[in-house]
């Protein structure tokens, strides 16, 4: 993923914005050190966002899509009251197995449910109640549309989507692979669609928040 803005400016921002909880830190320093993909994870800036909207939204009941080696869940159940809960949907066993070494160790680990497979078919078999009060959508980016309109029918009115990397390090300005133009498809599904509001942040590689009307 590239930078967006400059590290050091990135770095500021970070160092402006609510510090992630110590095992936080040692979560992510674990996947750098141990994991492909390190940048797949949210990170401190995005975490203290997500954090924000949990807390201001007053959600309990999270959908997450992507959990990786759960930096973003933590993230958010360490946000959510003592009864609230995360429903996180992850095909790979392997990094969700180091989530749950890390879930196990945090008081807020019991708030965390993961479901191991497609997230698609996870959706399909749940219930419309309860509602969730918001979704975390950070998984492969092909299916983003297809995620929407799963999720978009289980979020409570007044309830928020937000979407990762929806500027793909800039791709969607000229989206030419298969990927970017997935994302552009995305971003102009939810932007068109007169039952959400939406605002585009261009936070790390891009976050897309769609609220329900």
């Amino acid at each position: 993923m590239k930078a967006l803005i400059a590290p050091e400016l990135e770095r500021y921002c970070a160092e402006h914005s609510a510090a992630p909880s110590a095992l936080l830190d040692e979560l992510e320093a674990y996947t750098r050190a141990h994991c492909a993909n390190p940048q797949m994870l949210v990170g401190a800036l995005e975490g203290a966002l997500l954090r924000m909207l949990v807390k201001i939204s007053g959600a309990r009941r999270i959908l997450e899509i992507g959990l990786y080696t759960g930096y973003s869940a933590l993230t958010m159940a360490e946000a959510l009251p003592e009864d609230g809960t995360v429903l996180s949907c992850e095909t790979n066993a392997e990094t969700a197995a180091i989530a749950r070494s890390f879930f196990a160790r945090s008081p807020h680990g019991g708030k965390i449910a993961i479901a191991l497979g497609p997230a698609l078919d996870t959706l399909a078999g749940l219930a419309p109640d309860p509602a969730f009060d918001l979704a975390f959508i950070d998984a492969d980016k092909e299916n983003y549309v297809n995620y929407y309109e799963a999720v978009l029918p289980r979020l409570a009115p007044g309830g928020l989507i937000v979407a990762d990397n929806v500027l793909w390090s800039g791709a969607v300005l000229k989206p030419d692979k298969a990927t970017d133009r997935a994302l552009a498809d995305f971003n102009d599904r939810a932007t068109r669609d007169p039952g959400v509001q939406t605002v585009m942040l261009s936070v790390r590689d891009g976050v897309l928040l769609i609220r329900k009307r």
